[in-house]
């Protein structure tokens, strides 16, 4: 009777080992999904005054419409636009260069639209009478993960003034388990990117929800952790292999 106490207590003070050894085994795996980790003293980005005008970047896609005589042939009588030319697409190369007919590689990166179309207003005119460009981006989009790693979302915008409150509205907000004090922003090269951090929970912070955004931002919204279930998630299988174990060792045992 007392050799099956003992075993009995084993049995019970081995599982709880085991399980112990899981819960501690397993903090990385309680937060395995969280992307974008910093420590306290990375170097963030400072906050900048949202800008009137798109900046064209690297790897933008540009759509670029050239005509002549100052584009007098697109508008009808009633004013109504005609003859469009089939959009041809550009890439913004890593360097910031364009490379457009007749003119050859550009550099257009850092240019707002206006002043990309002047430019290229101005290159043609050695080819063109009057010449009149319209430039488009055509692959303005930002990645939204509005409730940590696991609610994504990619959201296209085709206004200038594109800012963070319209990319989290459209990504539905920030859910329930969302820290809105802990939004990250991440943009340009991903090897080398700028970080911005915001905190719009408080409407004094307002100022920073009009970040004007840029196509290819990725924003983050850090999600609360739910220990418990992620504890219980972890440890059940091992739970269930004792209770097993256990009634078997009792229906031996008797």
């Amino acid at each position: 009777m007392i050799t099956k106490k003992i075993t009995i207590s084993t049995l019970k003070t081995l599982a709880f080992l085991l399980i112990f050894s899981s819960i501690l085994t397993s903090c990385k795996t309680l937060t395995s999904n969280r992307m974008f980790s910093t420590d306290s003293s990375y170097p963030y980005s400072s906050f900048e005054e949202s800008k009137p005008e798109y900046i064209i970047h690297p790897y933008d896609k540009l759509s670029i419409k050239v005509y002549t005589n100052k584009g007098d042939r697109l508008i009808d009588v009633k004013g109504e636009l005609k003859n469009m030319q089939d959009p041809i697409i550009y890439s913004v190369e890593h360097d910031g260069q364009v490379k457009v007919p007749t003119i050859g590689r550009i550099n257009l990166a850092g240019l707002t639209l206006r002043q990309a179309e002047t430019l290229l207003e101005e290159s043609y005119k050695a080819y063109y009478n009057d010449p009149f460009v319209f430039i488009q981006v055509t692959n303005k989009r930002v990645i939204v993960f509005n409730s940590g790693s696991s609610g994504g979302h990619v959201v296209n915008f085709d206004n200038e003034n594109y800012t963070l409150i319209e990319a989290l509205a459209e990504a539905g907000g920030i859910s329930d388990v969302g820290k809105a004090y802990k939004i990250k922003l991440l943009r340009g090269d991903l090897n080398n990117p700028e970080v911005y951090t915001f905190n719009v929970r408080k409407l004094k912070d307002i100022k920073s929800v009009n970040f004007q955004l840029q196509a290819n931002d990725i924003i983050y919204v850090e999600d609360r952790p739910r220990y418990g279930s992620k504890v219980l998630q972890e440890v059940m299988p091992y739970l269930t292999l004792f209770t097993s174990v256990f009634t078997v060792y009792l229906l031996v045992s008797k």
